[in-house]
């Protein structure tokens, strides 16, 4: 009873040092200045390998490498950086972990969080009984044969060279326990299925842009983890994937996706 008591009065704690900081916000703060001001608690987020100076200089390079970031407005911006910190995933490196999409929501410009593919990697890994979980890029001379039913087959053996244009993707997984599964998408059904649930696909500064391909076998990836038995704090974490959230809380995933599905002209203009 003392350990969940000492709990509670932490998260207690938490809450109460998060509404003290984000009270102490204001608009005139850029948002370099209100990053400073949220150290304490990114600090607290951090797994012990990221340094709260260095995720602090990730975020700061993000806004200079991607300026349209500096238009969104700020709440959305800190909320995105707050659930990057929380899921202890670099935000905006070579690393494709996660990133901070600037994005035209509600006829307002408000930034994305988004897990990339070695973010989704990392996250997986965090489930004790995960063994193996990866995801390929299939091309037209590749030999690849897959079957469905009661004896299941996947089998890729890429072309040595020449590999022709982008087939498919798939992924897979397996299990120490000894389960496995695999899920298998072609491009015209990944391109289809990204803009139906990524709303920021045509974006200039989506990852569906920049960094197509990882994009896509985070998205097979994701489609054969639906059938994994992941712990419920990781379910819950993929939750946060595609969010923009308008408020910061000692736990992200509690903050409710603002994200407006269905309003023609959403995106970047150019």
């Amino acid at each position: 009873m003392a350990t969940n008591t000492g709990q509670l009065k932490g998260e207690l704690a938490g809450k109460a040092e998060v509404v003290n900081t984000t009270s102490k916000l204001t608009k005139s703060m850029d948002i370099a200045d209100m990053i400073k001001a949220l150290e304490p608690q990114i600090k607290r987020a951090l797994p012990e390998v990221i340094t709260v100076e260095r995720f602090t200089r990730m975020v700061l390079s993000a806004l200079n490498t991607t300026p349209k970031l500096r238009e969104c407005t700020q709440m959305s911006f800190l909320a995105a950086l707050m659930n990057a910190a929380q899921l202890g995933l670099e935000p905006n490196t070579p690393m494709g972990q996660a990133y901070l999409v600037p994005y035209k929501n509600k006829n307002t410009m408000e930034c994305q969080f988004q897990i990339g593919y070695k973010g989704l990697l990392d996250l997986a890994y965090r489930n004790p009984n995960m063994q193996t979980v990866t995801a390929q890029t299939v091309y037209e001379n590749d030999e690849f044969i897959y079957e469905l039913g009661l004896n299941p087959k996947l089998i890729h053996k890429p072309a040595l060279q020449d590999r022709g244009e982008i087939k498919l993707f798939y992924g897979l997984y397996t299990l120490k326990s000894g389960g496995y599964g695999f899920e298998v998408m072609s491009k015209k059904d990944m391109d289809l299925y990204a803009k139906e649930y990524s709303k920021s696909f045509d974006s200039a500064y989506s990852p569906w842009t920049t960094h197509y391909e990882s994009m896509a076998k985070k998205t097979v990836i994701k489609q054969a983890l639906k059938y994994v038995p992941l712990q419920t704090d990781v379910r819950r974490m993929l939750t946060t994937d595609e969010t923009i959230k308008n408020d910061i809380s000692v736990d992200m995933i509690e903050i409710s996706d603002e994200t407006i599905w269905e309003t023609e002209g959403n995106g970047i203009e150019e």
